[in-house]
């Protein structure tokens, strides 16, 4: 039998050997290119704003006074002032918080709480809701015309004008103010529960103030979409620029009042202006207001707690 041929395995060399390539691209570069690019759009987005806003100041700063503040306008808004004007603003943005805070935290307090999220009632008022958030002003104003001025019988009027505009604001209100609640610990509900507080009690001294920033986020954009809106007033509100005597009375709010000077009233540029100046301080201040007031309830209301646990500590050692 003849004996098989030894095989020889390939010696390996220095020209066989190719040192792996590596294909991932190194992330130091693109963490680099993903800040310059973000550094970039918030840089542009502050300048746009401060363009828009340096020209309101710029044109409309010079007409502001004490008498612009108070008056009524005159000659269809090219002179006088804003007061009737600024009144209705108020009245109408005070009816819309009066009506949509108490609904909006008590409808959030149900689908954050007592709503489990895979029930269908509970994705069906989800649902809802997004959908009602993303539906034109002018919807709004349609349905507010048809339902309080015609079917409720309160005409043109601030009352109509705010319970419109707490339709809109609504689904804004709730939706924040429920990712505020879920976005709480359960440790909070844990140790209320072990400790045998109500679900009131928790709710109102632990939950609330935890949430509070959900609600200020909500409360802010509904109030800048509220204090802004004009399509929906226009059907609701009314044009008139009088004082209101009651909120059954029609009254102009600031937007409508300046979609009127700068479209229809040739020469009324300048109040024009002067009246959007107006609008963003009353925006700024309700805004920080509001912010001010939930810091200070929220702190408020965490010094509340602790004293109670601290009697309750002292009460259980003796």
């Amino acid at each position: 039998m003849s004996k098989n041929p030894t095989k020889t395995k390939p010696q390996a060399t220095t020209d066989n050997l190719q040192p792996a390539t590596d294909n991932r691209q190194p992330t130091t570069d693109n963490f680099q290119v993903s800040t310059v690019m973000i550094w970039a759009i918030a840089l542009f987005v502050t300048a746009v704003f401060l363009w828009i806003l340096s020209d309101i100041v710029w044109h409309g700063v010079g007409q502001i006074n004490w008498e612009f503040l108070t008056t009524a306008p005159k000659n269809a808004g090219r002179e006088g002032g804003i007061g009737p004007i600024l009144v209705s603003t108020v009245l109408i943005l005070g009816v819309c918080m009066t009506v949509s805070i108490p609904i909006g935290v008590g409808t959030a307090i149900l689908l954050a709480e007592f709503t489990d999220t895979k029930s269908i009632f509970g994705r069906l008022v989800r649902r809802s809701l997004d959908v009602l958030a993303g539906v034109p002003s002018i919807v709004f104003g349609l349905f507010g015309n048809a339902f309080f001025c015609k079917t409720l019988g309160l005409g043109f009027s601030i009352l109509s004008g705010g319970l419109t505009l707490a339709c809109m604001v609504l689904p804004i209100l709730i939706r924040s103010t429920e990712e505020g609640f879920r976005a709480v610990s359960d440790d909070y509900r844990l140790s209320a529960t072990a400790l045998g507080l109500s679900r009131t009690t928790t709710l109102w001294n632990l939950l609330l103030p935890a949430a509070a920033p959900g609600l200020v986020v909500g409360l802010v954009l509904g109030i800048g979409r509220a204090i802004a809106e004009t399509a929906a007033l226009i059907f609701t509100s009314g044009y008139v620029d009088r004082m209101p005597e009651s909120l059954l009375d029609s009254g102009r709010s600031l937007s409508i009042h300046i979609f009127d000077l700068s479209m229809n009233v040739t020469g009324g540029n300048a109040n024009a202006y002067a009246s959007a100046l107006v609008l963003l301080v009353l925006l700024l201040l309700i805004n920080g207001t509001a912010a001010w007031m939930a810091e200070y309830w929220l702190h408020r209301r965490v010094e509340s707690v602790c004293k109670q646990s601290a009697i309750s500590n002292q009460q259980s050692a003796f």
